[in-house]
């Protein structure tokens, strides 16, 4: 392990959503805000939508951090469910130990331990999480949900977070009316350059670490690029990168180890099927002149069963597909060379 070589007291680039290494970029911080507003001013429905390793359940459970003395909380994200199975997997966040599968009951429940949190002044807040896997039905059931309120004010607040997908469905017409429903909907964009740095080095002064960021400012540039400022790709990338240094016995993470580190997160080397090379005209006229043929293409099994004037025609055929694509193959080669600078 690299914690001891560098100092580090903890792992800095963990991949849990520990609220404590939250890094507030200009995104994180505008989407905290919003959904902190969204629920002191009962706003009721609230959305969060961010592409996969965004760090939007870290937002999230650090949202919930702040309410945790004054609201009832529920932080569902198994969201592959019907509707049966989600209202229990609702009631079970709120500690409902019952086996009832009356829905009707499952609602009743529900709502008594709604008016209980509101007659003692506390806010109850549903997070639901990769809520893009909810079906249609249960987003209707979620939708309902909100009927539970008084003439003032709502009883729950519900934050629909996901990914893009989400909004797609979101968009769609048979859920107008929970899309009517919610006030704000949020976004995190992708870390850039400069914030990736302050990223780094803020999970680093977390983890324990003195001293300048042990990165060059070219290897940082090619991380940013090459995890596109995706903080969960940061972080798996930081962890190979500090790891390869103090294997090397290396303070810093230059280009070398940033090189070697893109080679091994490279995934196509490790695909059992490789990747199509690309065809070049000649071999695209060839295959298709062969498949145009309505003769057999394999010659061995042709041999038994076309007759002679058959098997005249096949081989003539041959010959013009292999001319085609002779002739295709000339014309690329020219066009590279006549391309070149002199």
């Amino acid at each position: 392990m690299y914690l001891k070589f560098f100092g580090l007291r903890e792992e800095p680039f963990g991949v849990t959503p520990d609220p404590r290494f939250l890094y507030m970029s200009r995104a994180h911080r505008e989407a905290m805000a919003s959904l902190h507003y969204g629920i002191e001013a009962n706003r009721g429905f609230l959305g969060l939508i961010a592409q996969p390793g965004m760090g939007k359940t870290t937002i999230l459970f650090h949202l919930l951090e702040k309410y945790r003395t004054s609201a009832r909380t529920a932080f569902i994200f198994q969201t592959q469910c019907n509707s049966r199975e989600f209202m229990r997997l609702l009631l079970s966040e709120l500690g409902y130990e019952g086996d009832t599968q009356d829905f009707v009951k499952m609602h009743e429940e529900f709502n008594k331990r709604l008016l209980a949190e509101a007659r003692a002044g506390r806010r109850f807040i549903v997070v639901i999480d990769e809520a893009q896997n909810l079906d249609a039905s249960v987003l209707e059931t979620v939708r309902l949900l909100s009927d539970f309120e008084t003439t003032r004010a709502k009883l729950l607040h519900i934050i629909l977070a996901g990914q893009p997908e989400l909004a797609d469905k979101l968009a769609s017409p048979g859920l107008a009316q929970l899309r009517q429903r919610i006030s704000l909907v949020n976004r995190l964009e992708p870390l850039t350059l400069p914030e990736v740095r302050e990223y780094a080095l803020h999970r680093l002064k977390i983890a324990g670490f003195e001293g300048q960021l042990p990165f060059t400012p070219e290897a940082l540039a090619a991380i940013a690029d090459f995890t596109e400022g995706i903080p969960r790709n940061v972080n798996n990338f930081c962890f190979n990168a500090l790891s390869l240094a103090c294997a090397l016995g290396q303070r810093v993470v230059d280009m070398a180890v940033v090189d070697e580190v893109i080679a091994d997160l490279d995934i196509t080397k490790l695909q059992s099927v490789k990747p199509a090379q690309s065809v070049t005209p000649g071999i695209r006229a060839f295959r298709a002149a062969m498949e145009a043929s309505p003769l057999p293409l394999r010659v061995s099994a042709a041999s038994d069963s076309l007759t002679p004037s058959e098997a005249k025609a096949y081989m003539q055929q041959i010959a013009d597909a292999l001319k085609t694509w002779q002739e295709s193959l000339n014309r690329a080669i020219h066009g590279a060379d006549s391309s070149r600078p002199n």
